[in-house]
C-alpha cells in the first residue's frame, strides 16, 4: 500500500470506523454513554463480567462504549492491537512508565522531551528509578548510554524543541536485543504521518489535547500497544490510578478525528510556507522544520514521516530575552499560550528571562521561539510574523 492509499485508509478510519451505526438505530455519531455503571439481569452474569472489565461494561472507570469507539479508531490508525484513553496526556505517560519500571531500574531518554515528562522522571527518582537524558539522536550514542539497569527507552519523534529525527527501526531493534521496552510520544506527527508500532516500538503515547482533538476543548491522552502489554496496564496503572477518559471527552475526540486528515494537510501546508519564509529572514539564524532541505535530518525524515505537522521553532540572531519578548508581544494573529495542535496559531518560548542559564545548560538557545501554526491563511500568518520580527 503506497503513501496515498494509506492516507485514504486512515481517512476512512477517522470518519466512521468502529462506530456501529446499525447498533444505534442508524445514528451517524455514536451515543454518549454518560452512565457511571451498567446493571445485569442476574448475579452470575455480573460475576463473569466483573472478571474482565477490559472487555465488559461494568463501571465507567473500566470500559465505556463511547470511549471504546474512540479507542478502536486510534488503535486502527496506529496499526496497533489495542488502545486505552486517559484523562490527560500526562496520565497516559505516567501509566506507561510506571507499568514498565520498578525500583532500581533506569530510563534512557533521547534528546529533548516535554517539560512535564522530565518532571515526572525526576519524581520517579523518589522510588529509586533513575534516568539519563542524552543530547543526541545517533544510534551509537544511544547504544553507549544503555546500562545493565536500563528497562525503558523513552522518546519523542521528532524530538521536542529542535525537531530532530530518530532512527526508530534501529532503536527498536537495539532495544529488543537487550530486552528493553520502547515508548514513543507520537503527538507531533499523529498516526497520519508516522506509525511507530510498524517500526517495532512497543508503546505509542498521544496527547489527545493536540492534533487529534484539534479544537482546544479536549483534555486527554492515549496508549496504543499490544494486547499483552495493555492487559497488565489496564489491570494496574489504568484501573488503580484512575486517570481514565470520560464519555463526554471521548465524544469530542470522535468529532475531532473526523476532520483530522483535512486539518493535518492544512497545518502541513501552512507550516511549510512559514518555515520557508523564516529560513530567509534577516532576523533569523535557524529554522527547525524537518521538511526543509536545510534541516540536518531532512533525508532521515523521509524514512519515518509521511507528512509534517504545524509545530516548528526558530532562533533569533539576537538571543536576548528582551528581543524574544518584543517579537512575541508584537504578534497579533499568533496568540500567546501553552499547548499546540489546534485550529488557532500559538507562540511561546522556553526563555522566561529568569531561566536563561538553565535552558542553556539543557542545550537550548535563549533566542528560540516555538510556533504552533494553525489554520488561518498562510499569508496572514506570514505578515504577522514579519511585522513582529521587524518591529522596533
Amino acid at each position: 500500500m503506497n503513501k496515498q492509499e494509506e492516507f485514504y485508509r486512515d481517512q476512512r478510519i477517522c470518519m466512521n470506523y468502529s462506530e456501529e451505526s446499525e447498533r444505534f438505530e442508524g445514528a451517524v455519531i455514536p451515543p454518549t454513554y454518560g452512565n457511571t455503571l451498567f446493571t445485569y439481569t442476574n448475579f452470575e452474569a455480573f460475576i463473569e463480567a466483573e472478571k474482565n472489565q477490559q472487555t465488559n461494561y461494568v463501571y465507567r472507570r473500566g470500559t465505556n462504549p463511547t470511549v471504546e469507539a474512540a479507542e478502536r479508531k486510534l488503535a486502527a490508525l496506529e496499526r496497533g492491537e489495542t488502545c486505552k484513553c486517559f484523562s490527560s496526556g500526562m496520565a497516559a505517560i505516567s501509566a506507561s512508565l510506571m507499568a514498565s519500571v520498578k525500583s532500581g531500574d533506569h530510563i534512557l531518554c533521547i534528546s529533548h522531551l516535554y517539560a512535564c515528562t522530565l518532571d515526572l522522571l525526576k519524581y520517579l527518582s523518589k522510588f529509586g528509578v533513575k534516568h539519563t537524558i542524552i543530547d543526541s539522536t545517533e544510534i551509537e550514542d544511544i547504544k553507549a548510554a544503555i546500562t545493565d539497569q536500563t528497562k525503558v527507552i523513552y522518546m519523542e519523534n521528532p524530538t521536542n524543541t529542535y525537531v530532530r529525527i530518530i532512527d526508530l527501526k534501529a532503536v527498536a531493534a537495539l532495544a529488543k536485543s537487550k530486552g528493553i521496552r520502547t515508548i514513543l510520544d507520537n503527538s507531533w506527527a499523529t498516526p497520519l504521518f508516522q506509525k511507530p508500532l510498524t517500526y517495532g516500538i512497543d508503546i505509542v503515547v498521544h496527547s489527545l489535547s493536540k492534533y487529534l482533538g484539534g479544537h482546544s476543548d479536549l483534555m486527554g491522552g492515549a496508549l496504543i500497544t499490544s494486547k499483552e502489554i495493555m492487559e497488565s496496564i489496564f489491570n494496574k496503572e489504568y484501573l488503580l490510578m484512575g486517570g481514565v477518559m470520560g464519555p463526554y471527552e471521548a465524544s469530542l475526540l470522535l468529532k475531532g478525528l473526523r476532520s483530522l486528515p483535512l486539518r493535518m494537510l492544512a497545518h502541513q501546508d501552512n507550516a511549510k510556507q512559514i518555515a520557508e519564509f523564516l529560513s530567509s529572514h534577516p532576523k533569523i539564524s535557524a529554522v527547525h522544520h524537518p521538511g526543509l532541505p536545510s534541516h540536518p535530518d531532512y533525508e532521515k525524515a523521509r524514512d519515518f514521516l509521511t507528512g509534517f505537522s504545524g509545530l516548528i521553532s526558530f532562533e533569533l540572531k539576537e538571543e536576548s530575552f528582551e528581543q524574544v519578548k518584543m517579537v512575541i508581544n508584537n504578534m497579533r494573529v499568533f496568540q500567546i499560550g501553552v499547548s499546540w495542535g489546534s485550529y488557532e496559531s500559538l507562540v511561546l518560548s522556553p526563555n522566561y528571562g529568569y531561566n536563561v542559564e538553565k535552558i542553556k545548560e539543557e542545550g537550548i538557545s535563549s533566542g528560540i521561539i516555538r510556533l504552533s501554526v494553525g489554520l488561518e491563511h498562510a499569508d496572514l500568518l506570514i505578515d504577522d510574523l514579519n511585522k513582529a520580527l521587524m518591529a522596533r
